[in-house]
């Protein structure tokens, strides 16, 4: 099973991109993040036509989450994360799919900081923590997947003195992080590449892109029940090079749900 997570930034004018990556890769589950679109404006019909069946939560000109699968249908469980019931944006999204918990997530940007944005970031990490706690150590196998606008160490940008400033790289961002992996989440990518510099998002400004000038902010999280089944993992770079792309790849995880035992808690 191959699951993706890709920041589309907005589906409406990236619908060919997004069509495109799925039908080259054909991704078995696909959590995308920042729609800027209503619910009536997913565009259903195409994706069913492109073979995925669909949960989504709009939200007019920004956030906005989804997730697709592939041969099966993905089985809601929740729509928002805990903890704040008047917190109005869509940036978090949970469903059974081939029998994984798959929870797709747009962390905050929190930009400018200090701030009320970066307030926010930090008080939905706390939230974020607090949820992923209760899904961690069970039997089912979980997935946290998503855009987490977390850069987890200066090993995971290219240069971090022209981000020094930025929400993404502040202590207090990374110390969120640390405290979720300690709860025993393995981070697929920097699991299986220790070594080699990955990047998921290269800004539009001054060619990073053109220059590999990237960050690696899309990540995805395994539970001790469902980490033993990781083969591989990677990003889909041919995507930020294609025109009008997001300035987001795709970035995935393969797991052999059938022969590989799932990873102890004491192993991690």
């Amino acid at each position: 099973m191959k699951i993706a997570t890709f920041n589309v930034n907005g589906i409406k004018t990236r619908l060919p991109n997004l069509l495109e990556w799925l039908a080259r890769e054909q991704p078995d589950v696909a959590c995308l993040q920042e729609l800027k679109a209503l619910d009536s404006a997913f565009p259903v019909a195409e994706l069913r036509e492109a073979g995925y069946q669909a949960l989504w939560k709009g939200q007019r000109s920004w956030n906005g989450v989804a997730i697709l699968a592939r041969g099966h249908e993905p089985l809601e469980i929740r729509r928002e994360l805990p903890g704040e019931p008047g917190d109005d944006h869509s940036r978090y999204l949970e469903a059974a799919v081939g029998g994984i918990v798959v929870a797709c997530l747009y962390l905050p940007n929190g930009n400018p900081q200090p701030g009320p944005k970066f307030d926010y970031k930090l008080a939905w990490f706390e939230r974020l923590i607090r949820h992923a706690a209760t899904l961690v150590d069970g039997q089912h196998p979980v997935l946290l997947a998503g855009d987490f606008n977390v850069v987890p160490t200066d090993f995971d940008i290219y240069n971090p003195r022209s981000w020094k400033k930025d929400a993404l790289l502040q202590p207090e961002s990374r110390a969120c992080w640390q405290r979720l992996l300690a709860q025993g989440w393995t981070d697929a990518v920097r699991h299986l590449h220790p070594e080699e510099p990955v990047f998921t998002f290269w800004d539009c400004f001054r060619q990073h892109w053109e220059h590999n000038s990237g960050l690696r902010i899309d990540h995805l999280l395994l539970n001790p029940a469902l980490a033993g089944s990781l083969q591989a993992a990677g990003v889909d770079t041919w995507v930020r090079g294609q025109p009008h792309a997001s300035d987001h790849a795709p970035t995935w995880v393969r797991l052999d749900l059938a022969s590989k035992p799932a990873r102890r808690r004491a192993g991690h």
